[in-house]
């Protein structure tokens, strides 16, 4: 499978694979992005701003240099949307089969396609500005505008939060699907407060989660190099939060659409802490 991959690797990625608890890859693949293209230099962004922070946080008493990372670096960029996600569901196919912990690291949210059909099993927490519920979107099932249309067809209806949700079409309204995933707005969540809405998720998602992260669902003034911005969005300490609380059930794990060519250095940063969030109040 080494093969496959590049080989940059994070800083407390010190596992080999058969020892591993986690298993971090990156996708790095932008093909179908429709505004600001780059996400697929993050993989190694994350790892550079990774680098600059301490192995130990005193938040979970934790050294994440021990938590059993191994990091595989990133897969190669394929040609196609189509076949980059045929990678991606090959590698964590791999991973999962293993026991092991998927965290991949995109890439636009495409990728999560070939990641969520492994795991028909959970339910789904998506962090997103968008509502992503196009069924094609220039001509392609499997853009980026697509990826919560494509999950629900995997995990079938009532299973799928979307938390962040401040960009929706008319189109994606007014589809007779639309309603079989719940989308909490950042407003609601900025009126109700973070936790108000975490038995909801619970309800729906239940005890086995995949948890999928579009940087874009966090506020710009957070989190100003994504592909698609959107004002009013949620807090980073939002988003801590939701991680922390249902980390425990989460087996698979992504982090999307981050371009770091519009970066001041702080988006990387805290898509780098979020991983040691994840990890951390798994511990």
């Amino acid at each position: 499978m080494t093969g496959y991959f590049s080989s940059l690797k994070l800083p407390d990625a010190t596992s080999e694979f058969k020892e591993s608890r986690y298993v971090i890859f990156g996708a790095p693949f932008d093909g179908t992005s429709s505004y600001r293209k780059g996400s697929k230099l993050a993989p190694n962004a994350v790892r550079v701003a990774y680098d600059n922070l301490e192995s130990f946080d005193p938040r979970y008493s934790f050294d994440f240099s021990e938590a059993g990372i191994c990091d595989l670096g990133d897969l190669q960029e394929e040609s196609t949307v189509d076949e980059m996600v045929e990678s991606v569901e090959m590698v964590t196919g791999i991973i999962r089969k293993e026991a092991k912990i998927p965290i991949m690291l995109g890439g636009e949210h495409s990728v999560t396609v070939g990641a969520i059909r492994n795991f028909k099993d959970c339910g789904m927490i998506i962090i997103d500005a968008h509502s992503d519920f196009r069924d094609s979107y220039h001509g392609n099932r499997l853009n980026h505008a697509c990826v919560t249309r494509r999950s629900l067809e995997v995990l079938g209806p009532d299973r799928i939060v979307s938390i962040g949700t401040r960009s929706t079409s008319m189109e994606e309204y007014e589809s007779d699907e639309f309603r079989k995933v719940r989308f909490i707005t950042s407003d609601e969540v900025r009126e109700k407060g973070i936790k108000s809405i975490v038995s909801e998720v619970r309800r729906i998602v239940g005890d086995r989660i995949y948890f999928s992260i579009d940087m874009d669902g966090i506020d710009p003034a957070y989190a100003p190099a994504v592909g698609t911005p959107e004002p009013y969005g949620l807090k980073d300490t939002d988003v801590r939060f939701l991680v922390n609380e249902f980390s425990r059930n989460t087996f698979g794990f992504d982090i999307v659409e981050f371009s770091p060519q519009f970066d001041n250095g702080n988006t990387a940063m805290l898509a780098a802490k979020i991983i040691q969030d994840f990890i951390g109040s798994r511990k």
